[in-house]
């Protein structure tokens, strides 16, 4: 495991790249024609920017200039609302044998909606949505729509702040929300862009949160896919306004102090007609072989990442929001059906690689590639995978890692709430679904998710998993909570979490926010807060999430009581976690301490402060366990020379750090 810092790509050869000036552009999008590198870069996948010259883009006083990729195109012509959509007004000629097809129309405006008239090889005349474009009409309604993406932004200081920041040993809690249910208009409509931004900064400020990852805001036609099936990879959704809408939002959201990562999908994109899917007549974007055309679980298409201009147009994507948006990461969306050719498909519905493997070779090209661009171009934005499997090196730099900062843990997700959606009196019995994470929680740099997958699909909420009367399913969500911020890795909590919400997640409506009416849920939110705000000031509980140097267990053998312990570390700073998993009070419980003993007369070893408890009455607890200050004796325990007599609290967490006052 490397130092527990940014890891910088391993040098390869510079690929030039036009305009790549590092960080987010303040300009208006380029409306340059394409010069000839940018040709030659785009050909050979390896534009980062290509959303500045394909696409349509305004031209002051003359129009607009359109580019667009069809190699197998006979005839393409851009129609609109400024020439009655006639397909014969503004023809596009090829440049050359590049596959691009560009020209200017002078009728077009700001706001007109378009499309490509494309002219098949088989004569069939496709009316096509432009890849490249910055907006869209309101679904179901799917034209483009030319764009100004001006906007001034004010969030200098959280840009200038965030080239400071090291994304491995800062904190990093992420509070997980998707756009049309986390509230929603009197009516029951969508709120705007804007309306969001400041509902949101404020309850994520409050919540003490340092980070909101959006579900996918990419132009989707299917709202129940949550944005995951996306059919405009440069346009945000429509449904909650304008571009220039969704960047105030993340102004907002910066000029509050929080950053925002942006969920993004390169995995697999919709199959309507009006969109990527067969665009030219062939199969341009997606597989043509049939075994890798379509993803098996969501009846969609799969890219083809073996294509050079395919893989310039995804990680343009990548950079466009990072660039337009100012957006501060990308966690990718589904990397682990994009690594495997035979994910989710049976015996002989694949067809292995040139060595005989199952790895995809070009979807783990394209990644390297991918995230090698985005940290050259924009060096403080994070990756960060969702990968599900034990891949190697997904965190690892390329040439022999894919290149993400961090990766989702799900294994430490599905053990945990494995282990606590059980009755307490069989958790003794699977005591290894805890401590099995400690082989390899450092294998990777890893943030620790409670996402939206939890909560929907009939798995009901997280509080409805925990086993129990309604006062112990309220103790086992916050000794989850509190186990997650304690155990090493960034966190990610989805919304509704906060309030323990008791049905499963609706996109078809905003959160059950009456529940804060509620002392035991309000409890639910002060215990969030309190948590963020201890992970957020102790160095020992994030600035090591990465390394293991920073952890060590003080107890992982207790099965019968259902009891761990560790120990958190970063500089000078050090706390104690005692997580008791049962319902039990457990008096005087003897724990084990780091301490010097003196060489000469004796002192008595530092005291230890109790800095959290997840059983505290404010949260809804029972108030038990050990409070204030904690005297230490010199009595040996778990291999340290002095210990300390502790009352755990029933399904709690306690979080105590040594009294350097004295």
């Amino acid at each position: 495991m490397t130092p527990a810092r940014r890891r910088k790509p391993t040098p390869t050869p510079a690929t030039p790249q036009p305009s790549l000036a590092s960080g987010p552009s303040e300009a208006a999008p380029g409306v340059e024609e394409l010069g000839a590198l940018d040709i030659y870069l785009f050909n050979e996948g390896r534009h980062r920017r290509a959303y500045e010259h394909l696409g349509g883009h305004l031209i002051d006083g003359k129009g607009a200039r359109f580019a667009v990729f069809a190699p197998n195109a006979l005839a393409i012509s851009v129609v609109h609302d400024g020439n009655g959509w006639d397909a014969d007004a503004d023809k596009l000629e090829p440049i050359g044998n590049s596959g691009i097809w560009a020209g200017i129309s002078q009728s077009a405006r700001v706001g007109h909606c378009y499309k490509y008239m494309i002219e098949s090889r088989t004569g069939e005349h496709l009316l096509k949505a432009d890849p490249f474009s910055f907006s869209t009409e309101m679904p179901p309604l799917n034209s483009s729509v030319l764009t100004d993406l001006t906007y001034s932004w004010s969030d200098s200081d959280w840009m200038q702040a965030r080239k400071e920041r090291d994304v491995a040993t800062a904190p990093l809690a992420a509070y997980e929300v998707h756009l049309g249910s986390w509230q929603r208009a009197p009516d029951g409509g969508f709120l705007s862009y804007q309306e969001i931004g400041r509902r949101l900064a404020e309850h994520v400020r409050q919540l003490g949160f340092t980070h909101v990852e959006l579900l996918p805001v990419m132009e989707h036609p299917y709202y129940g896919s949550w944005g995951y099936q996306v059919t405009n990879f440069f346009a945000p959704s429509a449904r909650y306004g304008e571009p220039t809408g969704l960047m105030e939002l993340i102004d907002t959201l910066h000029q509050h102090g929080i950053g925002v990562i942006l969920d993004w999908v390169p995995s697999h994109f919709a199959t309507d007609s009006y969109s990527l899917g067969e665009f030219d007549g062939t199969h341009l974007f997606e597989h043509e072989h049939i075994t890798k055309r379509f993803h098996p679980d969501w009846g969609t298409f799969e890219f083809n990442y073996g294509r050079h201009e395919v893989r310039s147009f995804l990680i343009s994507s990548a950079c466009f929001w990072l660039d337009r948006y100012h957006a501060d990461g990308l966690r990718v969306d589904g990397v682990a059906s994009m690594l495997y050719l035979d994910y989710s498909r049976d015996e002989g519905a694949w067809i292995p690689n040139r060595f005989g493997g199952r790895d995809d070779l070009d979807a783990i090209l394209f990644l390297r590639e991918c995230n090698t661009a985005v940290h050259e171009t924009f060096p403080d934005a994070v990756t960060i995978a969702e990968e599900s499997t034990a891949w190697p090196g997904v965190t690892a730099p390329p040439p022999d890692g894919l290149g993400f900062d961090m990766k989702w843990d799900m294994g430490w997700m599905h053990d945990t709430l494995r282990h606590l959606g059980r009755d307490p009196v069989y958790r003794r019995h699977h005591y290894n679904e805890l401590t099995f994470r400690g082989l390899y929680a450092f294998t990777e740099r890893f943030v620790l998710p409670l996402s939206h997958d939890e909560v929907v699909h009939m798995k009901g909420s997280l509080l409805t998993k925990m086993p129990g009367d309604e006062w112990q399913k309220l103790a086992n969500l916050r000794l989850l909570y509190a186990y997650q911020y304690t155990q090493p890795g960034k966190k990610l909590l989805f919304m509704g979490s906060e309030i323990a919400s008791w049905r499963e997640w609706n996109h078809e409506a905003e959160l059950d926010w009456g529940l804060l009416a509620s002392p035991r849920h309000a409890g639910i939110a002060a215990l969030v807060h309190d948590l963020n705000e201890l992970y957020r000031t102790r160095p020992a509980l994030h600035a090591s999430d990465f390394d293991p140097a920073g952890f060590s267990w003080v107890v992982a053998d207790d099965a019968e009581n259902d009891v761990l312990a560790w120990i958190r570390t970063a500089g000078d700073d050090s706390v104690l976690v005692i997580a008791n998993m049962t319902p039990v009070v457990r008096y005087d419980y003897r724990l084990g301490v780091p301490a010097d003993e003196p060489a000469g007369a004796e002192q008595p070893p530092p005291d230890y402060q109790v800095l959290f408890s997840s059983d505290n009455l404010p949260y809804g607890g029972s108030g038990a366990g050990s409070s204030g200050m904690v005297s230490a004796e010199w009595e040996p325990s778990h291999g340290r020379p002095a210990s300390l007599s502790l009352t755990l609290p029933p399904l709690g967490v306690l979080v105590l750090a040594p009294d350097v006052t004295g």
